[in-house]
């Protein structure tokens, strides 16, 4: 094997890893350090070095080549995302949060993907050439998702408490569990526009036969490495099983994938997500093993990330869709703030939380970045497989889009977010 890719991944951890310094100072989440690095070390920045300046066959250079090669890892890295994401969803928990919020995580979801999706079928009819049907059901999937990490960091950094930071912790760690059914069902459905052949069966039945087995194994999955536990006791051992359920997920998707079994499009999310949900709930234990997971996964969502920046086709922006690429970007991220703002008021009024609530909920949503890079990375590889040109390209644009987005979100999200807890009194004086 070519000791080059060896080499190359060594640099882009050690350039990630520096980045974090850097990101201490300027006040910034280290996820943003870890994107900047993939953009910079990426073939469409490094890669230019060894390739002339110039951007003609920089898809057949080295660096692109060793950035297709290793985009196993993002895969990889979503699974334990989605495997986590399950595990915040305990019964104990669950019963905890009531119906109030459920319906604020459901109203906030919807009212972000509602309003991308309106503006962006506007868009369509405007633009068709330009904003095709796979983009306007995958961004408005997408726009339902939000990072908890730069929130949370707010909250501990300056010890933030109160009614608006107790709704917000349950309803974060519900919103990507939306996020992910929702972009299961309008991501099939952009694959079946795109393939011409519009039936019920492709555009309802498929999709919900594809929700329902990815769900069905990954409780199998769940209750399987949950018996496990009472034949292995080492808290080693135990992670290994976990690590086992997502690779077993990925090796599911596949399988189901391939027209032997139907051709059928599988959520590997959704499996590692009940898988993990089962765990949690039937392993009293369960958080010895977790948190050596989330140890364990650190690097690899280090380079998840770093990849995901990688990826990020500069050349879109030097050429006629570039400014189209900053355009869409600015309309899904002024239409997603103003939806998820308009959701969580709306919820919160219906539920009758405290007026702190309902005016500032809907700030400490905005940021968005590991569920939504590893969605708009899914859509990416899948469309990049698909043979229809326009589905290419929407892929392309769908993840330059996403991450364009991310890096704002990123950029204003603990900004807003330490606005609203101040606002809704929430900090302490002497922490401000």
């Amino acid at each position: 094997m070519d000791f080059s890719i060896f080499a190359y991944v060594a640099i882009l951890l050690l350039v990630a890893l520096l980045s974090t310094r850097l990101m201490r100072i300027i006040k910034l989440p280290n996820v943003t350090g870890y994107i900047v690095t993939g953009i910079i070390m990426g073939p469409f920045i490094f890669g230019l070095l060894f390739n002339n300046f110039t951007f003609d066959g920089i898809k057949e250079s080295i660096i692109y080549n060793h950035v297709n090669r290793i985009n196993w890892v993002s895969s990889v890295a979503l699974g334990f995302i989605a495997f986590s994401i399950g595990t915040s969803f305990k019964k104990a928990t669950i019963k905890a949060l009531g119906k109030r919020v459920i319906i604020i995580t459901v109203l906030e979801a919807l009212g972000g993907s509602l309003l991308v999706i309106a503006a962006l079928v506007v868009a369509h009819f405007i633009f068709p050439q330009y904003v095709s049907w796979q983009i306007v059901l995958t961004l408005s999937a997408i726009a339902s998702a939000t990072a908890p990490a730069a929130t949370l960091m707010v909250i501990k950094q300056y010890n933030a408490r109160g009614p608006l930071v107790d709704t917000l912790l349950p309803v974060v760690a519900l919103d990507d569990a939306a996020a992910l059914i929702l972009f299961a069902i309008l991501f099939q459905l952009a694959t079946a526009l795109a393939g011409g052949t519009i039936t019920i069966y492709t555009i309802l039945i498929k999709p919900i036969l594809e929700i329902v087995i990815s769900l069905a194994i990954g409780t199998i999955l769940g209750f399987l490495i949950s018996l496990m536990n009472r034949f292995f006791k080492s808290r080693n051992n135990r992670l290994i099983w976990c690590v086992f359920s997502v690779f077993a997920a990925l090796g599911f998707y596949y399988l189901f994938k391939s027209e032997m079994m139907g051709g059928f499009e599988l959520s590997s999310l959704l499996i590692c997500m009940m898988a993990g949900a089962i765990y949690t709930n039937f392993v009293e234990d369960s958080n010895r093993t977790l948190d050596v997971m989330d140890r364990f996964t650190s690097p690899i969502y280090m380079m998840f990330f770093v990849i995901s920046g990688a990826s990020l086709d500069l050349s879109i922006f030097f050429n006629s869709d570039g400014l189209i690429v900053l355009a869409i970007a600015a309309v899904y991220i002024v239409f997603r703030v103003v939806g998820k703002w308009s959701g969580a008021f709306v919820g919160a009024s219906i539920t009758r939380c405290e007026p702190q609530v309902k005016k500032y909920l809907g700030f400490a949503l905005i940021p968005q970045a590991g569920v939504a890079i590893g969605l708009s990375t899914t859509a990416y590889k899948l469309f990049s497989e698909n043979p229809n040109e326009e589905c290419q390209k929407a892929g392309a644009l769908i993840l330059a889009i996403i991450l364009t987005s991310t890096l704002v979100y990123e950029l204003i999200g603990p900004m807003v977010a330490k606005f609203a807890f101040t606002k809704a009194h929430e900090i302490p004086q002497e922490n401000l």
